[in-house]
Order: C-alpha cells, then structure tokens, then sequence
C-alpha cells in the first residue's frame, strides 16, 4: 500500500471513530442539561409555558442504510396562553393550568429528508396524552400558537407558503384524550384515541359497492384510491375513538375509527367513521378526508335524524324551516378549495320530514357576499303540515288555538313575519310533489314551486298545485330587506269546485258550481292584516251555475249570508246562473267596480266599500226582479259594521229604476272585458255568466 493511500485510510479511519465515539457520547450521556434551555426557547416561542419534566434522551439506529435519530421525552406539560392560564388557574384552584399533557414522546426523524425540505418522521409513538381545547369568546383561545407580535408574520407566511411538507410511516398511539371547551359553540366533551389492535379494512366497512358520481373528481380519485388500497392498505381504518359531553345543553356521545399515517401524505384519503348523537339528532358517517394535511375536500355517506331540522343553524349556519322529525341518507361531497368558495354537494338523496317523503340533490357554496343553496327536491307524498314551514306558515293544528297577539276585535292576523334571516343566504330550490295530504276538507294535488331567496327578497314563481278539481297558479314576492316588508302577490285559479271547497254534505254542496278568478295586489306591511290594511289591486272572480240557500250558508258558517239569503229568496234553494266581481283595491280599501249575481229570480248588484285596515264594511245588496216573476223584496239590503261583528238590516230606501241600472253597468266596460277573460273556453255558448256579460255590454 503506498504512502498516500496509508494517510487517507488513517484519516477515514479517524473521522468514523470520531463519529462513532461522537454517536456513544450522545447516546450514553444524559441529556437532561439541555431541559432548562429547551423549556425556555419553547415557552418563549410558543408564548405559553413548556415544560419537560422527565427524561429527555436520544438514541440513534438504521433506517433504510440511513442512521437516523430518535429523540424521546416524558412528562412533557403545556400550559395555556396569557389570561387563560389565569382564569383557568383561578377555576381550577391550581399553581398551573395545563392546557396539554404527553406522558411519553418519542420520534425518528430521517435527517437526510431536510434537506428536501421535507419533515419525515420514520415514527411517532404518543402514550398517556391529554389535552383541553378551550375558547371563551371569539377571540380568545388556547389552541392558536402565533404570539401577538408575530402575527403579521404569521399571516404572511400563510399566504405565501413555506414549501415544507410533513410525511410520517407510523403512528402509535395509546391512551390519548382531548378534551373541548367551547363557550361560542357551548360544548363541553372529553374525546379519547385508541390504537385497533387490527387494522380494520376498509371494504370491511363500507362493502365494494360505495356509492360515487363518476362526475366528482373526489369521488374519481376515490375509487382509484380503492383500487390501491388492497395492496397498501392506505385507508385501512387503524384507530378507535369515543365523545363524551354536552352540546348546547343536550347530552353528546359518538364513536368511530379514523385511518393510520400512511393516509396522512400529500393527495392521501383519510378514511373516517364517525356516529354522533346530540339529544334526539344522529349524524352517521362514512367517508374520506381529502388531502388531509390541507384538507382539499369530503367525500362521504352521510346520515342525518332528528327532531326539527331548524336545528341544524345552530351547528352549520344553513337557514332551514322549523320542521317535523326528520331523517335523510345521502352522498356528500366538499371542493373546499373552490373559486367561488368552499362548495358542499349532497346528491341523490332519500329522506322524510314527519310522515312526508322528500329526495333530490342540494349545493351549498360559502361564497360571497353570501352563502348560496340551490337545488331540485321531489316527494311522492307530502303532508301539507310538512310542507307549511317550507313557505313560513304554520305547522301547527290552530283548529282550536288562539293567538294570544291577536286583538279580540280583529280578524285578519296581526302575527308578524320574522324576516331576521332572510338576508343570511341566498336560494334557488325547485321542489315537485305529486300527492298532498291535507285532510278531507281541501284536496291538493302536483305541487310545483320554485323558491328564490335573494339578499333578503324572497319569490315564488310558481307557486301552483291543483285543488278543488281546479288549479290554483300563484307568483309571491316578499322583499323583506324594506321595513315594512313589501309583498306582491298575481294569482290565477281556475276551474275549481265549490263542492269540493265547502264541508262535505251530499244533500247540500252537489253541483254547487265552479269558480275561476284572477287577482294581483300588493301591499306594505310586516303581518297579514297590514299587508292586505295598504294593499292595492284588483281582483275578478266568476262563479258559473251553482246554487244558494239558507242552509248552504249556516253549513259555511256565514250567519251573514244565512240571513241576507233568507230575506232575498226566503227558504227555497235558488239556482246561480252567474255571480260575477270585479273588485278595486286603493291603500286597503276594497270597492266593487262590478259585483253582480244573475240567479232564477233576480239579479243582484252590491255596491259600496270595504275597509281592510279598520275591517269595517259598508254594503248594499239591491235586487231587481226579472221579468214578470214574483219576487217579493222590493227594498236594499244593507251590511255594516266589522268583520267581527257584522251587522246586516233592510234599507229604508226604496230601490231604483231598473233603467238606471243599466245605465250604470253601461259605463263599466273595461271591468266587463276583464270578467269575460274568466268564462272557461270549453263552456263556449252554454255559459250563463257569458250571456250575463254580454247583456252588461249590451245595456
């Protein structure tokens, strides 16, 4: 050997005994020299005291032909920050208020991957931990670990991005506890992790046949995961975990199993299972958790019950109706990373709110300057006391209830609408319903509306169902940005039975006629009464070959009617060839510009006002007799007085020529064109009201 190679082999031989007696120095020396300083540099980094309590050590082993080491530490304590070390020190009548506990740590770093920028870590092993998460208001907690000074910093460097990326092949954990203490979201729950003693796979869980759109990148990248996860095991479920606690006052337990480390890398799936019960609401789900160190977005089965779906605000923001119990099972997909903002999809779902079906497919995006739900829905059967909260009335039985708001002297309700939310988010649902149950009295039938919700203004076009063997279409329009709220509505019924409308009696409601009207009004108010109190409009309305008497109208329940009937045409059951209305709406007062009933005996006009805003009504119903038939009332007939307390009487005043009359309807020639648009196309020439029309434009 010559010379040179002599002096290299010498000095090669000296530095790897240098580095070996530099590696059994560190390793056999003790280390616990070094807690002071540690301690300190993290308190003062983290803003918050640290302490390491027990040994601190370090060992060094092969990894892969890589020397690696592995630094170990226990009883590691972290207190909380500030002046929640200080209350929390006061609750708990302590020297220290810990906000995290770490009987045993210890980590394998694999040194060579900094200089990748890369934090690999060969394993993490964690035994008897504990933690509390604690928050008071919305600016004071104790899991944010930016010091003040720093957080402009911070901020920066979130924006920009550092370039690191953490990866870790195993975790190990045993007896490990996280407790939260939330007063804005008032929870109060102790959670615990435990290692499975098997890995659980995850076609064990979820079966080979989980649903996913074939739409959905997530779901995509799903699958493909499932394809790889027979051989690497990467979403095998690896950890158990149970909740204990209170919710918003309610008792809260869940349990599930989360996925192993592996999952935990950049683009990885980490498959989750989690059950949770609050009071009488569960949340089931089963899924996976998109690029997880960044979360990137969900892909889940999810399963909701529970009690009144309004519930769900409180918890995720969403405005939903006031409702009755309720449950859905469904596919849920998040883009958190979306343009537009983070964008939830729950597709192709089935569910029933109280003894009504409902399914479809809804998106929610958190965007701005609001969040937006849209969505199409269908149900097979719909209660109609389910479906009320969806249009903001009452689900509630009133048959025998009483408005404690109302004034004894009124009648039209003075409840005012809660427009508090309506400008929280934006909407665009469509929702179909083939079959409506609403008791006996009012059959409903293909429901169909389509509710936009826009910066607080909220439209239904249409609002249209069949009922009474007719159609009813309506459009609604409620701002409720403006104060008074300011309401629009244009409605259109057509072909609908009076007998089909009235109690059911056989005797009685057979062949009582069929009615078709148009109305468009707007109004001004927060509350029923004040909006029709200032409404403006008008209304026409054709009612064609029906039949009227006393008894009819005590079964109705109109005591009015029952005694203006009995004094027209005493106790006899007359025919109604035509009753035909046009009426004027001026700031809440009602006028008839025509209001006419053409019946066997006579015809008869009412003339007079309305008042909405005070419900007084000032009426005179005249009868002319037709022809040479004997008709015995040959005075007016008058209605005054509210709608609480009517008060009808016979006119002193004898009543006028019959040619004065017609000169009258002569004048009223725009309001008679408006009632022939009524006459139904398949009554053609047989119409009664259309040879009544047409003697009024004749006249």
């Amino acid at each position: 050997m010559s010379r040179a190679m002599r002096i290299i082999s010498r000095i090669l031989g000296g530095l790897l005994a240098l580095l070996i007696l530099l590696a059994l120095v560190m390793t056999l020396m003790s280390w616990n020299w070094l807690r002071p300083t540690i301690n300190d540099r993290v308190s003062d980094a983290l803003g918050r005291p640290f302490a390491i309590q027990g040994d601190l050590g370090l060992a060094w082993h092969w990894d892969s032909w890589h020397l690696s080491p592995r630094l170990s530490a226990d009883d590691i304590v972290l207190g909380d920050p500030g002046e929640l070390n200080q209350a929390r020190r006061v609750e708990a009548g302590t020297d220290e208020a810990r906000m995290a506990h770490i009987g045993h740590l210890a980590v394998s770093l694999r040194p060579f991957a900094l200089l990748q920028k890369r934090i690999a870590l060969h394993d993490l092993v964690v035994r008897d931990a504990s933690a509390t998460l604690r928050r008071i208001d919305e600016t004071h907690n104790n899991w944010q670990f930016t010091k003040a000074s720093d957080s402009n910093k911070h901020t920066s460097d979130q924006k920009e991005g550092s370039g690191w990326q953490f990866a870790i092949d195993q975790l190990d954990v045993d007896r490990v506890q996280v407790a939260l203490a939330d007063q804005v979201l008032d929870v109060d729950a102790t959670a615990t992790l435990e290692t499975l003693g098997e890995p659980v796979r995850w076609e064990e869980v979820v079966g080979s046949d989980q649903k996913t759109d074939s739409n959905d990148p997530a779901s995509a990248d799903n699958r493909s995961a499932s394809k790889n996860s027979a051989t690497t095991g990467e979403r095998d479920f690896r950890f158990a975990w149970q909740l204990k606690g209170t919710w918003r006052g309610s008792a809260l337990d869940g349990k599930g199993r989360l996925g192993g480390p592996t999952a935990l890398r950049e683009g990885g799936r980490f498959p989750l299972e989690v059950h949770l019960a609050s009071g009488n609401s569960r949340l089931d789900v089963i899924g996976t958790l998109n690029d997880p160190m960044a979360p990137a977005g969900l892909d889940l089965q999810v399963g909701i019950a529970g009690d009144n779906l309004g519930d769900l605000y409180t918890l995720t923001g969403v405005v939903l109706p006031q409702t009755p119990p309720y449950a859905t099972k469904g596919h849920l997909t998040a883009d958190l990373n979306h343009p537009d903002g983070a964008t939830y999809e729950y597709r192709d779902f089935d569910g029933t709110i109280g003894d009504s079906d409902i399914h479809g497919s809804l998106r929610y995006v958190n965007g701005d300057p609001r969040p937006t739900l849209t969505g199409e829905l269908v149900s097979k059967q719909l209660r109609f006391a389910d479906l009320a909260p969806l249009v903001g009335a009452d689900n509630k039985d009133t048959g025998n209830s009483v408005n404690p708001d109302q004034p004894a002297d009124k009648v039209l309700p003075v409840s005012k609408f809660n427009t508090d939310r309506w400008d929280t988010m934006d909407a665009d649902v469509r929702f179909r319903a083939q079959n409506i149950v609403h008791g006996e009295s009012l059959p409903l039938s293909d429901l169909s509306t389509h509710l936009v919700m826009d910066n607080g203004e909220i439209l239904l076009d249409p609002l249209s169902f069949g009922v009474a063997g007719g159609h009813l279409n309506t459009t609604l329009r409620l701002s409720g940005q403006e104060s008074p709220l300011r309401a629009r509505i244009d409605m259109h019924a057509r072909g609908l039975h009076l007998s089909e409308i009235l109690p059911n009696d056989s005797d009685l409601t057979q062949g009582l006629g069929e009615i078709n009207g148009d109305a468009t009004l707007t109004g001004r108010g927060n509350s029923v009464a004040a909006l029709l109190g200032s409404s403006d409009g008008e209304l026409q309305l054709l009612i064609e070959q029906g039949r009227i008497s006393r008894n009819l109208m005590e079964l109705a329940g109109l005591n009015v009617g029952n005694y203006l009937i009995g004094e027209l045409f005493g106790d006899e059951e007359v025919a109604i060839h035509c009753a035909a209305a046009d009426l004027q709406f001026n700031d809440g007062m009602v006028r008839p510009r025509i209001f006419t009933i053409d019946t066997d005996n006579a015809i008869i006009n009412v003339e007079g006002a309305v008042n909405l805003a005070s419900e007084q009504m000032d009426l005179t119903i005249k009868p002319e007799s037709k022809g040479f038939r004997i008709f015995t009332l040959r005075t007016p007939l008058y209605v005054s007085g509210t709608f609480k307390n009517p008060s009808p009487g016979v006119e002193a005043a004898p009543l006028i020529a019959r040619g004065a009359a017609a000169v009258a309807l002569g004048t009223l020639a725009a309001p008679v064109a408006a009632l022939g648009a009524l006459i139904s196309p398949s009554a053609g020439e047989k119409s009664q009201c259309g040879a009544l029309i047409q003697r009024m434009k004749t006249d």
